[in-house]
C-alpha cells in the first residue's frame, strides 16, 4: 500500500510541475494544487501508515503502545489544507480579475500588455 502511495504521489508532483511549466493562470493554479496534494501525501506517509491504531490514549495507560499513527503528521495536513483552499480562493479571484482587466490568462500576453 505504501508502494501505491508513494507512486500516487510522485505522479501527482510530476503532473503538478507540469502544469507550473504551462502559461495559463489556470493551469498554473492546477500545477500549485497538484503539488500541495502532493507534499501532503508525503508527510502522510512520513508518519507511517498503521491500520485502527489512533493516537488517543487510554485511561489506564500512561504512554502510547506502538505502532500508532501519529497525530502530528494529521495536524500539518489539516493545517495545509486549510492553508491551500484559502490560497486557492485567493488565486481564483485574482484570476478572475486579471481576466476580466485584460482579457486573457495568458502570461505572455498579460507581460506585453504592460
Amino acid at each position: 500500500m505504501s508502494f501505491s502511495f508513494i507512486l500516487m504521489s510522485g505522479i501527482l508532483f510530476a503532473t503538478g510541475i507540469y502544469f507550473i511549466l504551462r502559461r495559463s493562470l489556470l493551469k498554473l493554479l492546477f500545477g500549485v494544487l497538484f503539488l500541495s496534494h502532493a507534499v501532503n501525501l508525503i508527510i502522510f506517509l512520513s508518519a507511517g501508515l498503521h491500520k485502527a491504531r489512533p493516537a488517543i490514549i487510554d485511561n489506564e495507560m500512561t504512554q502510547l503502545t506502538a505502532p500508532y499513527a501519529d497525530p502530528l503528521s494529521q495536524a500539518l495536513i489539516l493545517t495545509a489544507i486549510v492553508i491551500g483552499f484559502a490560497m486557492q480562493a485567493f488565486f481564483i479571484i485574482l484570476i478572475y480579475r486579471v481576466y476580466k482587466s485584460i482579457g486573457t490568462d495568458d502570461i505572455d500576453q498579460i507581460r506585453s500588455g504592460e
